[in-house]
């Protein structure tokens, strides 16, 4: 028997000898490296099926932007109804499989893991309204933030902040209602798209803009206040990473900034550690913070060298 090969030629298995190779990959997925979850094969989430999600729950909070531009009055609901029911069943079975893999405990049986998985899904339908209402903040803050915004659709479709900070939301949501590894899947596909990088974990309040936004990454235990504003190459990070007596990093301490209401930082600007960034400040570009600022400060770059 040959195997035909991509450029017309043919070879024979035993070429590459594959029954060796075979074997050792058996032997290192079973046995010598096996990473397995209590030895058990399980059914990882899909990226794919997100994404079609994602899609569907965009259209549903705002129909006309990201569903269908011809809607009517009178179709507008029936089209959220149908969407919302399809995404929210597709939405059940991520989250099922997902919570196979946030726990180090034994996996519940399949009955309890889709009960878990509905009640989630159910509070998370339930937390749209409350989402939706920030992300229209959002979306006026980038507005009334951006001189070169032309309307509230250049916006939603056009800015890559925008669409991270839907990612981030929803995702956030999925977070905090315990389905936590689906929802570094949902940021990481907003990731994906726009060259931002939000921890799910982190805490954002209202009318929150990113303007331009390559390159900005935020720390799984940041917090950010109301009325912020971020541009390109941010990074609230983590300073350093605590570990215990085996040299084992310790996971869940809070180890990245406050920002709180009404700051502005710009572009490249590094801020690390557990600091806070008190209220109404202006962070300059390209300045790297590791201490905290009061309210009302004015950091640049040419006062951090005389530091």
């Amino acid at each position: 028997m040959t195997i035909d090969t991509f450029d017309g030629t043919s070879v024979k298995p035993s070429h590459w000898n594959l029954a060796s190779v075979i074997e050792q990959l058996r032997v290192s997925r079973e046995a010598t490296h096996n990473i397995r979850h209590h030895g058990r094969v399980r059914e990882l989430p899909s990226r794919e099926a997100l994404t079609i999600i994602v899609n569907g729950l965009q259209a549903v909070l705002f129909p006309t932007h990201y569903g269908r531009p011809n809607l009517t009055d009178e179709s507008i609901d029936f089209f959220v109804g149908d969407t919302l029911n399809t995404t929210l069943n597709r939405l059940a079975e991520q989250v099922r499989r997902g919570l196979q893999f946030s726990s180090e405990e034994a996996i519940p049986n399949e009955e309890a893991l889709t009960k878990q998985a509905h009640d989630i899904t159910r509070q998370f339908a339930a937390g749209l309204p409350e989402i939706r209402a920030l992300l229209v903040s959002d979306v006026q803050a980038a507005f009334s933030g951006d001189p070169a915004a032309t309307s509230v659709a250049e916006i939603m479709l056009c800015y890559p902040g925008t669409i991270a900070i839907l990612y981030y939301r929803l995702a956030h949501s999925l977070h905090r209602l315990g389905s936590p590894f689906l929802a570094r899947l949902v940021s990481d596909i907003g990731h994906s798209l726009t060259g931002i990088d939000i921890h799910p974990g982190a805490q954002i309040g209202a009318s929150f803009f990113i303007d331009h936004g390559t390159g900005v990454v935020i720390g799984e235990t940041a917090i950010i206040g109301q009325r912020v504003r971020l541009y390109q190459h941010v990074t609230l990070g983590a300073k350093r990473f605590p570990a215990d007596e085996q040299g084992v990093l310790i996971k869940g301490v809070p180890r990245h900034p406050i920002v709180e209401d009404d700051v502005v930082i710009y572009a490249g600007a590094t801020i690390l550690g557990r600091i806070t960034i008190g209220a109404g400040s202006t962070i300059g570009g390209n300045v790297w913070l590791t201490q905290s600022v009061p309210p009302a400060s004015n950091v640049s770059q040419a006062q951090m060298r005389n530091d």
